[in-house]
């Protein structure tokens, strides 16, 4: 496997990104790695390589890096209120920027096929990656939010606006015990994109909020977490080759 650790020139500033793919058989279709809200870590790198040993080519930004290069998660008071302060000081607009110059970079990549590009978001980039889809919708070939929060809200920017310009096949992993992403909140983000023509699949998992972070104590779980990548595999496999 080939790893990289570079900078992605954006219009706000330089975007610190793992990049990972395997190291014969190229060019790689591409899949875009969005965060969840404790940041860019080994945890996702770990991941990240996961997808790209089974042939991508993995890209996951550190989408904080306006603020800071790095954020390291501890459980405490002061590092909950400072990642949550990180988190709400991004916006879809913000994020499309970022994803902009990620399809700027991957273009230019001689081991990346372009051509054939997904993504995948968890907790915090549920709405990231079905903006994505809706704003480039000739590029994302499919998407998946893994535990979406916030990806419908009463905002004039809510990701679920844009869901009836989505071409992709998209896939919507809830979890039933999510206060981040609650019923209610998901039943009417379902009931919206019934409305549109988007391809999609909503489906539920008996686990918590998190349940495919191996490192997540408590939370992690694993049949759950097994069945996350199946789908995502074969969303890959079935949109992107």
């Amino acid at each position: 496997m080939i790893e990289h650790h570079i900078d992605i020139s954006t219009v706000d500033g330089r975007m610190n990104t793992f990049i990972t793919h395997p190291e014969e058989g190229g060019r790689f279709p591409v899949v875009f790695f969005y965060m969840d809200a404790p940041g860019k870590r080994e945890e996702l790198h770990d991941m990240a390589r996961r997808i790209a040993t089974v042939g991508y080519y993995v890209v996951l930004p550190n989408l904080y890096y306006r603020t800071t290069r790095e954020f390291t998660m501890v459980r405490d008071e002061e590092r909950f209120k400072r990642m949550f302060a990180l988190m709400h000081g991004l916006t879809n607009d913000m994020v499309m920027r970022d994803t902009r110059a990620m399809l700027e970079f991957v273009d230019s990549q001689p081991h990346a096929n372009a051509a054939s590009l997904g993504g995948v978001g968890y907790c915090m980039s549920g709405p990231f990656i079905l903006a994505a889809c809706g704003t480039f919708p000739d590029r994302f070939k499919c998407g998946a939010a893994i535990y979406g929060a916030n990806m419908l809200t009463d905002k004039p920017d809510s990701a679920h606006l844009l869901a009836d310009r989505v071409r992709c096949e998209m896939y919507f992993a809830c979890a039933e015990i999510d206060k981040y992403a609650p019923k209610e909140t998901i039943d009417k983000l379902d009931a919206h994109l019934k409305q549109t023509e988007i391809n999609y699949r909503l489906e539920w998992y008996s686990a918590e909020h998190g349940f495919a972070f191996p490192l997540r104590a408590g939370i992690y779980h694993k049949a759950s977490a097994e069945r996350h990548w199946e789908r995502l595999f074969a969303l890959f496999r079935r949109n992107i080759g």
